[in-house]
């Protein structure tokens, strides 16, 4: 599959290697150029990654990851070239120095505002980088899981693949609005290396509550 990823920081050149020794073919973008990326291609060591700009990558990918700041998605390409990719978000509405208060949104559906056409997926927002790279297990026991939220039934179900091949198991939280908020900074789910056993715990702890949040218009 043509994996086209937005950021090269953390979870950006994470995923970029991951995602390359899976087979996938993967170009990494960056705000700066493809040149500024030479030292990060050669440490991923796989010539399943090239350097691209942004549109680039986007044009080139079938699933463009997002791994920018979420206080600079405006950068983003314009919105038409992600018509009808599948877009998996893995922003958190950070500013420079705290966590923005978005009331009664979220911030996947924020960029599913900018990006209307694509068929978002939240994931890749809950761990830790230094936790994705070496987390993977190639064996289904003890697998640490990676959740997934969004509208798009088929959608969800390729990046669940992607999941799945990288060495985690997929888990999906639900709708993009219901969903994503669960994966936000400061949920249960949020941060917190788990088993599937322990994350539909949690899942089943947060259904339980009768959030006033979710039936707020």
């Amino acid at each position: 599959m043509k994996i086209g990823i937005i950021g090269s920081g953390n979870i950006g050149a994470t995923t970029a290697f991951l995602l390359a020794i899976s087979g996938h073919q993967v170009e990494i973008s960056n705000s700066r150029g493809p040149v500024s990326m030479k030292a990060l291609i050669k440490s991923i060591g796989s010539d399943n990654v090239t350097a691209a700009t942004p549109e680039g990558a986007v044009m080139f990918a079938q699933v463009v990851l997002l791994a920018i700041p979420w206080r600079i998605r405006h950068e983003l390409p314009p919105p038409d070239l992600f018509k009808g990719k599948i877009v998996i978000d893995a922003t958190n509405p950070f500013s420079e120095s705290e966590l923005i208060d978005l009331g009664n949104s979220t911030s996947s559906e924020e960029v599913a505002k900018q990006i209307p056409s694509a068929r978002l997926v939240k994931a890749f927002n809950t761990m830790y980088y230094e936790t994705l790279r070496t987390g993977g297990r190639k064996s289904e026991d003890e697998r640490l899981v990676l959740f997934v939220a969004g509208d798009d039934t088929d959608a969800k179900a390729v990046v669940s693949r992607l999941i799945d091949e990288i060495g985690f198991t997929p888990v999906d939280t639900g709708s993009l609005r219901e969903g994503g908020r669960k994966q936000q900074p400061g949920s249960s789910l949020y941060n917190d290396p788990m088993t599937v056993e322990v994350a539909y715990r949690r899942l089943a702890e947060l259904d339980k509550h009768d959030d006033v949040w979710l039936h707020r218009d």
